[in-house]
Parts: C-alpha cells; structure tokens; sequence
C-alpha cells in the first residue's frame, strides 16, 4: 500500500513539475484549424445572402423564375429557368452515363476480379478523376462533338449531350470508388451463405451484395449528381452560352455555372444589376448542392447495415 502511495506521489510530482505551456496551447489550435472551414463557408454563405438580397431587392420573383434570360439586352430579363434547365438537363445525361457504367465497374472490381487485378485496374480508373476539367471540355467539344455530329446530322456544334457525356465519363471513378467499397464492406459470410444455398455468382451479386450495400451505392450516385451540377469548364466549352429555354439536348443551353463563368469575364459591370445576378444564381447552385449532399447523408444513415 505505501509503495502505490509513493507511486501515485511521484506522478503528482512529475506532473506538476513539467511546463504545461504546449498542453495548454495545442489544443487552441487545433480548435483554430478546425473552426477555418466553418468560418470560410460561414463567410461564403453570407456573401452569396447578402449579394443576393440586393439582386432579389431590384427584380421581382415573377421574372427571376421566368424562362426569358437577357442581362445584356437594353430592357434585360434575369429569368434563371433555362440555366436550371441546362443544369439539370446535363446532370441527367452524365449520370445516365457514369450510373450503369459505374456500377458494373464496381461490381467487377468488387466481385469478379481476382486481388491482383483490382489492385492494377482500381487505381487506374481512380487517374480519371485527376484529368483537369478543362481537358474534359476541350475533349467534349474537339472530339466527342464531331463524332456525335456524324450519327446525329441535327447536333450543333455546340449542344448539351456532349458535355453532359463528358461530364458522366468523369465522374464514373466516383460512382464506381464509393460502390465498390460499399459493396467489399459486406461480409464474406454472406456471399458464402448464399453459395451455400445453391447460389450462382451472379446471383449473389444482385440478390445479396447489392441490396446490402444499398445505402452506400445510392449515396454514391447522389454525391455523384452534386459533382455534376457544379462542374463548370466542361459545360462552359462543350455547350456553348445559348440562353434559351429548350429540351432539345441537340442544342446549345447554359447551365448556371457557365453563366457565372461568362459573367465574372467582365460583361457585368461591379454593381449592376447583372452582376447580383450571379450572387442569385451561385446561392442558387449552393441550395442544390446542399440539398444533393444532405440526401446522400440521410440515405446513408438511414439505410446503413452494420455488420
């Protein structure tokens, strides 16, 4: 007993007589690095409320949410539904591209392909995800344009289904990363439970990985979509400026980030209404991309299997 009270006296000792000055301060650092991302998308978040405010202030909601865009013209009109048509329209063709594809990749990589070939094909389809934006969109417009343009006659030269192609094949290391490790998350036990029942392996691929990975394919396709709304060089080069409300994806539209591009190159001037506009329209595209994010994040928990 007198031995354990000499060592507990002696950690006292030593403990009080180190310098506390680094304990002290670390940790009002860590919480200083850990508060500059909440800060700067505080700050951000302000900007685009306060900004937008003032554009809200001068145009009223009946002809923000028309479908007639002209900021330059000399009676201009800031009706934002063909930018949100354009975006939509051009997310839809990149996850009707990067979803399928995606996902069977995923599905290889997860089921099928043997450990030394994942390791070698995994990292591989990851180097899509390193390409500049920019080379993507010279490539949609250089490339994927004139080849489309030979099957279909009507397809301008700039159109939205080239860069919404584009778009699906950047995103696809996304969709096929975060479903294959959703899909190695569940269990051997499993897979070999169902073997065991007679199962083929295709068999348990879509009757029991899948529906066992469920919540983390989905949020893949979901933060896939986020990542599609707000690209930028690729719709910018590839679709062209074209302001009009239109469904045809043989022509050329805008999407909102393309005509934040277009503007902040110097054809509104600080102060105008134009350039409150695209405070408007960037608060805008944060509400989506908030919105795609806390979908992700909802369907994630909610359909989540722990094992």
């Amino acid at each position: 007993m007198d031995k354990a009270v000499n060592v507990r006296d002696i950690i006292k000792k030593n403990i009080k007589s180190k310098k506390n000055v680094t304990e002290k301060i670390m940790p009002k650092v860590f919480l200083l690095s850990a508060s500059i991302s909440i800060l700067t998308t505080v700050g951000i978040v302000m900007t685009l409320i306060f900004d937008s405010y003032r554009f809200f202030s001068k145009v009223p909601l009946r002809e923000v949410f028309s479908t007639r865009l002209a900021p330059l013209n000399a009676n201009p009109s800031f009706g934002i539904l063909p930018l949100i048509n354009g975006t939509i329209l051009t997310s839809l063709i990149a996850m009707c591209v990067a979803i399928p594809v995606g996902l069977t990749a995923a599905m290889y990589l997860s089921e099928f392909a043997s450990e030394k070939r994942r390791k070698t094909l995994k990292p591989i389809m990851e180097v899509l995800a390193g390409i500049p934006t920019i080379v993507y969109g010279f490539f949609a417009y250089s490339f994927v344009t004139p080849l489309l343009m030979r099957i279909i006659p009507s397809l301008g030269a700039k159109n939205a289904l080239s860069p919404g192609i584009v778009m699906g094949i950047m995103i696809i290391p996304m969709v096929a990363s975060l479903s294959e490790d959703a899909m190695s998350s569940v269990p051997n036990s499993m897979r070999e439970g169902a073997f065991a029942l007679g199962a083929t392996k295709l068999e348990v691929t879509f009757k029991v990985v899948i529906p066992a990975a469920i919540s983390g394919i989905v949020a893949s396709f979901v933060l896939a979509i986020s990542r599609a709304i707000g690209e930028t060089m690729i719709v910018t080069i590839g679709s062209g400026s074209s302001k009009n409300f239109t469904f045809d994806i043989t022509e050329s539209m805008q999407t909102m980030t393309a005509y934040i591009v277009e503007f902040t190159s110097g054809d509104a001037g600080i102060g105008t209404t134009g350039y409150y506009s695209l405070y408007a329209v960037g608060l805008i595209l944060f509400l989506f991309t908030l919105v795609m994010n806390l979908i992700a994040q909802y369907i994630s928990h909610k359909y989540r299997e722990e094992y």
